[in-house]
């Protein structure tokens, strides 16, 4: 194991930062900052005044205190389509904060400075987009999109409209994480040729069963929830404690769920910038339930640096392949192959080093680099102020976006796919370009 050394505050990116212009190639770029946004008109000692979207489950019991809890921040308004998360929120704020259940009268607000999206993620690019052209900085949950062309509308409206965007990875923030970048930036493990991440949990979806449809609950603007996703009749099941994860109308599968937290770190460790080539086979081949996400799916990218990287996940198997604890828990980490070493991270813990003999490298200091993070929240609070953007804006998870969503094209084409990010294509294959696009439901349509 790694000699460690902790530090008194949270880290997080720093260096040449990946930043991929919307709908350009696939390398990535150390961020301008003579392109940073313009100025917010009230000063830098002026309270941040913010909108949550989402108040049900992660926007209440998460964000509200998250944000909330700084004094230069004031919460003014809160939106949800289940209009009595509206009322316990506004009611949580000390009826501070405007109520809406629509978040185009939200982003009207004049007083808003910017919006924390954390609606399921059928409508994060919708939202995000939506607010960057209401002149708002952007907080979205990940993930930040389901398909290649949203994320590429997001960054395009950050940039048009000189917005300051943050992605909610909040773990990349921490220590452990920009301590494995260190690690691997170092050159200790040599050339690295393969990363492998997994994802592996005993879970037969919370619980979830086989509710039947019924009405939707007083105060609940049904449609107004499915969005942009196909039209179905309410079911308690898709609706309640952030269940959506498990349904593939909303989220597409749990690459999608964890895979940003846990893909994130290679791609920043590596600056790995877009794919050329993908390939994902996966289903439902052991739960029982109404969910539709895959409960198991095998990922592989390839990237022009003769590099592979895979992701593997099993729904029912909480197998850690004998990194970090034992136990039935959820088991998730990282492990990067290289030529002379091999380094690993698991469920975010403190990151180890094996040489090629197999055993701990001991003693070994590594390069101290990665600037430290005030926490993430704290990040884009003061890119707010600063205009500079934080570590994980739109612009620089573009190309971890992309390879996420491109999986899910690959899953359903059930094809390998050959990505030119210069052209945005997928090389050979109309149909799957084609499904580089969202099938939104009428009337909602990216405007970016």
């Amino acid at each position: 194991m790694v000699d460690v050394t902790r530090r008194d505050f949270l880290r997080a990116t720093g260096g040449a930062a990946a930043a991929v212009a919307a709908g350009i190639g696939g390398s990535t770029t150390a961020a301008r900052a003579e392109e940073a946004p313009q100025a917010r008109a009230a000063s830098a000692n002026d309270k941040i005044v913010l909108g949550i979207i989402g108040v049900g489950g992660r926007g209440y019991g998460t964000h509200l205190d998250w944000f909330g809890k700084h004094p230069d921040v004031a919460i003014g308004a809160v939106c949800d389509v289940h209009q009595p998360y509206v009322e316990r929120a506004v009611a949580k704020l000390g009826g501070a904060a405007k109520g809406y259940n629509d978040f185009r009268k939200l982003l009207e607000q004049k007083d808003i400075d910017a919006v924390v999206v954390c609606t399921p993620p059928q409508w994060h690019a919708i939202m995000s987009v939506a607010a960057c052209e209401a002149g708002k900085d952007v907080y979205c949950e990940k993930p930040l999109s389901r398909y290649p062309a949203e994320i590429r509308a997001m960054v395009k409206a950050a940039r048009d409209n000189k917005r300051v965007t943050q992605d909610g990875t909040q773990i990349h923030a921490t220590e452990n994480y920009a301590r494995c970048v260190d690690i691997v930036r170092s050159g200790a493990l040599g050339q690295v040729t393969a990363v492998r991440n997994f994802c592996t949990m005993n879970d037969d979806s919370e619980g979830l069963g086989t509710p039947p449809d019924s009405a939707p609950p007083p105060g609940l603007d049904w449609d107004m929830w499915l969005g942009p996703a196909p039209k179905v009749p309410f079911n308690i099941g898709r609706f309640r404690d952030g269940m959506h994860r498990y349904f593939a109308d909303y989220v597409d599968s749990w690459l999608h769920e964890l895979g940003p937290h846990i893909v994130d770190l290679p791609f920043w460790a590596l600056d790995l910038g877009q794919p050329v080539r993908v390939s994902a086979l996966g289903g439902r081949y052991a739960t029982n339930s109404i969910a539709t996400v895959p409960d198991t799916m095998d990922v592989v990218w390839e990237f022009p640096n003769k590099m592979l990287m895979t992701w593997t996940m099993m729904q029912q198997s909480a197998f850690g392949f004998g990194l970090g604890s034992s136990g039935g828990g959820r088991q998730h980490g990282t492990v990067f192959h290289g030529k002379d070493a091999t380094a690993l991270l698991s469920n975010y813990g403190t990151p180890q080093v094996i040489g090629k003999d197999g055993k701990p490298v001991e003693g070994r200091e590594y390069p101290d680099v990665t600037p430290p993070s005030p926490g993430q929240e704290r990040e884009f609070l003061d890119a707010v102020k600063t205009r500079k953007d934080p570590s994980c804006s739109f612009e620089r998870h573009l190309p971890l976006h992309i390879a996420l969503n491109l999986a899910h094209v690959a899953l359903r084409t059930g094809r390998t796919l050959h990505w030119d990010a210069a052209k945005f294509e997928v090389t050979g294959d109309k149909e799957a370009t084609r499904l580089l696009n969202p099938p939104y439901r009428s009337p909602w349509k990216l405007s970016a």
